[in-house]
């Protein structure tokens, strides 16, 4: 997601969040105007989400990736690179931009390079610096996810902090409490507090579910290059 839409999208929540907290009900307004960034953390949350899911879901390519593997590893093994690198371009997503990547530089310089060691250095650096591009996509807007479960908790905290003083502040008033002061006191605490909480739970789960994906993306276009080399090796050159 480019910079300049990213930060379209936090005016929008941000505009949308003040809407929100105006037109809720009195016991949510009571939460203050901080409620406003709590609800904004929240938007920010289930943006990151969405798009952290379609990435991920565009990177496994357009069929099941297993098998996009074996067929890749087949066409290899026949010596047949040309059906290989063409799996590679139908498919799509990370593990194949990785793979075609490799054999496409392969076949470059398959006719330029006598020495075999350094046809296969090429393409395992070609390989190598196309993992290296793919996974910082993967991994981008997920440092984001695990700063705002930190900033929730941090706002749930201090709008409880703010209300337990305006609380307090309210029942030190000469003879009867301040009923009213002690109920929003109340309400800027317990409802700060709950979104907070909601909203912290949320990203956390969701950095570490999607954290596990990448690596499972990482670790498997490891693999797949790893065995990709050792049947180019094996094949007699040409």
């Amino acid at each position: 997601m480019k910079k300049f839409v990213m930060f379209f999208i936090v005016a929008v929540e941000a505009v949308l969040s003040y809407v929100i907290w105006q037109k809720s009900p009195e016991y949510i307004r009571l939460g203050g105007p901080l409620l406003v960034l709590g609800l904004l953390a929240f938007f920010l949350t289930l943006t990151i989400t969405i798009e952290r899911a379609i990435v991920l879901w565009r990177a496994g390519g357009r069929s099941d990736s297993g098998l996009f593997v074996r067929n890749v590893m087949v066409s290899i093994k026949d010596n047949k690179l040309d059906d290989a690198a063409d799996s590679c371009r139908r498919q799509g997503g990370c593990l194949a931009n990785v793979v075609g990547a490799g054999l496409f530089q392969y076949q470059i310089m398959k006719d330029a390079v006598n020495n075999r060691r350094d046809l296969l250095t090429e393409t395992r650096h070609a390989m190598s610096e196309a993992n290296e591009l793919e996974l910082p996509l993967l991994e981008r807007n997920l440092p984001a996810l695990s700063t705002i479960a930190s900033i929730a908790t941090l706002l749930g905290l201090l709008g409880t902090t703010i209300g337990m003083i305006r609380s307090f502040r309210a029942m030190s008033n000469a003879g009867a409490p301040d009923a009213s002061q002690l109920a929003l006191g109340i309400s800027e605490a317990l409802v700060n507090t709950a979104l907070g909480l909601i909203t912290a739970v949320i990203a956390t789960v969701m950095y570490n579910f999607y954290t596990t994906r990448v690596d499972k993306f990482g670790a498997t276009m490891n693999q797949t290059s790893h065995a990709v080399m050792l049947l180019l090796r094996k094949n007699k050159e040409g």
